[in-house]
């Protein structure tokens, strides 16, 4: 099959981009396969092209809401009007109608939530999907660094669905991680296409600074030095939305804060700004950039130390997606660590929560099953986060007899190897910031591979030139006029009421 003439047909691209090619054919001779391929080197062209040569619709499994919104704008921008989301942005007759007309569709965007549910799984069983497609896949694997207990429940789903021909999408995960992905998929036999996690044209730089203010001088310094367009990363949604006020009363107009505590309308408004070149930074928790098709962005800075090696590679990667030389940057201060470990302890349920809990099902006499019913209630009365009683939830919910005192005990300890692997990639993480060798080499080596060649500016141990990222002259995106702000959310909402 001519893969480049229908490349060309469907997406008008010359060339495919380092693993596309390989993917696309595995999937398309019937193999599962599981893909890793750098962010930035366009993963969804991997079941976009093979969703036009194959009978049946593509069913695309999403971890975020926004992301998925994302994809399904930016392949109505580029014609494609039979693709969906099927998520909470959807009001109650739109999702009716949706299902209704679900045969219509040749994409289709769902979260794992949303695949959960009985009567959507049913009426999907009945378009016969021809391709069942993961994104973000280490999402399932208790080994990735963004575990989603929503996401155990795929490999069910999928034999739900007859078993369909599976790619499974990341761009960051070890082998473990890889062979994990493979078994709670229930795929049996897969094929793998592995690429470098390097990205060259990346420089790696890192800085030290003795306070909170010294980092917020630096990165103001750095955004005004820099040329742009950038992101800076950020482990508190308070601290980004303080930066981005800061910058602005600085000078820096067109800064703007992303997390998730922006209402959805918000949050689509400023990656749409940001990719048409109307914002010059975003200061941002991690979910942005997630899916965004923006070439051009010249720089990464991490405010906070990121909690593991894997994440901070997707989050630089963001940078240099045309291939030209950019930078990222990491400003550490001491004790900059004890943030990431109050985060991983945060995000799981601790030996309270746990007393509580089943001092209450105990009390009132309530069966695993029946759980899900209260999930309100018992999250208040234990103070269980989303992702928390999520965890609580799915591990209960697999348990086939009752024994308190056990099932108490085994749940406590699965926390607690959970929070030490949490605890592990952080230190690997704090390691590589103290580390004197070079720091591409030692990411390589996390991941089984060797440095082969060091580029220019490779990192901060190498040596770097910081004038050659330098704003040289005032950029064409930074002088153009302020946007009309209700008529740009009016263009976005109509899109989407067209979904």
């Amino acid at each position: 099959m001519e893969l480049k003439r229908y490349l060309k047909k469907h997406f008008k691209f010359e060339e495919f981009r380092p693993g596309q090619e390989e993917t696309i054919e595995s999937v398309l001779k019937g193999k599962h396969t599981i893909s890793m391929l750098p962010t930035g080197t366009g993963k969804s062209l991997c079941y976009q092209l093979p969703g036009y040569l194959v009978d049946g619709p593509v069913l695309i499994v999403s971890p975020l809401l926004s992301l998925m919104q994302d994809q399904v704008e930016q392949m109505m921008a580029m014609g494609e009007k039979r693709v969906i989301a099927l998520n909470s942005f959807l009001s109650p007759q739109q999702k009716a109608k949706a299902l209704e007309e679900l045969e219509r569709f040749r994409f289709i965007f769902i979260s794992p939530e949303m695949l959960g549910i009985e009567s959507v799984l049913n009426r999907i069983r009945k378009v016969s999907v021809s391709l069942f497609v993961v994104d973000e896949a280490h999402c399932i694997s208790q080994w990735g660094y963004d575990f989603r207990p929503d996401y155990l429940k795929l490999g069910e789903f999928r034999e739900k669905l007859g078993q369909p021909l599976t790619l499974a999408l990341t761009a960051t995960a070890s082998k473990e991680v890889r062979k994990d992905i493979a078994e709670k998929l229930h795929l049996g036999d897969w094929n793998e296409v592995v690429y470098s996690v390097d990205r060259p044209a990346i420089s790696l730089a890192l800085e030290f600074a003795s306070t909170f203010q010294d980092k917020l001088d630096r990165t103001v310094e750095l955004v005004k030095y820099l040329k742009g367009p950038g992101i800076i990363y950020f482990s508190s949604k308070k601290v980004a939305e303080q930066t981005a006020v800061h910058m602005r009363e600085k000078g820096i107009k067109n800064a703007m804060a992303y997390h998730g505590g922006l209402d959805s309308e918000s949050r689509v408004l400023i990656q749409q700004q940001f990719i048409n070149g109307q914002l010059d930074v975003v200061c941002a928790t991690s979910a942005f950039g997630m899916g965004i098709n923006k070439e051009n962005v010249r720089y990464v800075i991490h405010f906070h130390m990121p909690m593991q090696i894997e994440s901070y590679l997707q989050e630089i990667g963001r940078a240099a997606r045309d291939g030209r030389d950019s930078i990222a940057i990491l400003i550490y201060s001491p004790g900059d660590e004890q943030l990431a470990y109050q985060l991983a302890e945060g995000e799981l349920p601790d030996q309270y929560q746990i007393e509580r809990l089943f001092a209450f099902i105990i009390d009132n006499q309530i069966v695993y099953k029946d759980l899900a019913d209260r999930a309100e209630e018992l999250s208040i009365i234990c103070g269980f986060t989303e992702i928390q009683w999520r965890i609580v939830e799915d591990y209960l919910s697999n348990l086939e007899a009752l024994d308190y005192k056990i099932d108490k005990q085994s749940l406590l300890q699965l926390i607690e190897n959970r929070l030490e692997v949490k605890n592990t990639k952080i230190k690997k993480m704090l390691g590589w910031v103290h580390t004197k060798e070079c720091k591409r080499k030692v990411i390589l080596e996390m991941f089984g591979e060797e440095l082969q060649e060091r580029p220019r500016n490779c990192c901060i141990s190498c040596g770097i030139d910081i004038d050659h990222y330098k704003e040289t002259e005032p950029s064409s995106e930074q002088s153009l006029a302020a946007v009309d702000w209700k008529q740009e959310l009016a263009s976005i909402l109509l899109m989407r009421e067209r979904i």
